[in-house]
């Protein structure tokens, strides 16, 4: 091999090596070529819409969503996100091939059904922030939370709110997601989810998604691994503290889906 070879597996001159979630790395491999359009660009992350599914490009400072192809370095360096296309399967930002070398998990953990035959219910307030306490309240769902969530209340729910990724979405994201963690299907609520889905942002939906499939954030899946232990508290607030609502919207659906599990032994709705 000349020296200047690239070793077997890694990206050619040219490329960029990044870490793809698998549905990602499977989605780009069945894409068609050809450009797509950019939907958002900045410092840390651009999203593309691929065929009506919205893929992102993260640095490290950016969230880690489950439907980006991931960087090694803090932000986008030299990526400014002005032009995208699909070619042979790999996403070309700016001209340069993304080439993912390495599959990264992204699914929930298994939430253990000792996690949801508490004594009482975990207390949801202390660790979230008021915003997403008022919507909560706003939304109905602060009224009896032992209730499970209808059809009717995801209406009120997708699309609720301000942002690349409204309030109500995350709300969802937290309850379905922890909903799979248990192993309790949802089937009345997905159907209304898919439904709805076009009222919302590209990049919203996406990640309803996901959690539809049990694709998660990290801080999501760390904090479910600490459900019921001493760390509880310390992963709900790392959980809450990514983006300006976004975590705190995940933690309410997250604790709003335990509570009902608790109330029905377990048993979704």
């Amino acid at each position: 091999m000349a020296p200047d070879s690239p070793a077997p597996g890694s990206p050619a001159p040219g490329s960029l090596a990044v870490s793809a979630p698998p549905r990602v790395r499977e989605r780009l491999r069945r894409a068609p070529d050809g450009p797509r359009p950019v939907l958002h660009r900045g410092r840390h992350a651009v999203y593309i819409d691929l065929d009506g599914w919205c893929l992102g490009v993260v640095g490290r400072a950016a969230a880690q969503v489950p439907n980006a192809l991931r960087l090694v370095s803090e932000d986008l360096g030299a990526l400014e996100g002005r032009t995208a296309h699909v070619a042979d399967g790999l996403l070309h930002l700016d001209g340069v091939r993304l080439h993912p070398g390495r599959l990264v998990d992204t699914g929930v953990p298994g939430l253990p059904a000792a996690a949801l035959c508490l004594d009482a219910p975990p207390a949801a307030e202390p660790a979230l922030p008021a915003e997403v306490v008022a919507f909560a309240a706003a939304a109905d769902l602060a009224g009896d939370p032992a209730r499970p969530l209808a059809a009717a209340q995801v209406a009120h729910l997708v699309g609720r709110g301000g942002g690349l990724t409204p309030l109500g979405d995350d709300v969802l994201c937290g309850w379905l997601a922890t909903h799979r963690a248990a192993g309790r299907p949802t089937p009345v609520v997905d159907a209304a989810v898919r439904s709805l889905a076009a009222r919302t942002t590209l990049l919203s939906a996406t990640l309803l998604d996901c959690a539809l499939h049990g694709e998660v954030l990290p801080e999501f899946a760390s904090y479910l691994t600490a459900v019921g232990t001493p760390d509880e508290p310390a992963r709900a607030a790392r959980l809450a503290a990514v983006g300006h609502t976004s975590g705190g919207g995940l933690l309410y659906g997250a604790l709003l889906a335990r509570t009902q599990l608790h109330h029905t032994n377990g048993v979704a709705a």
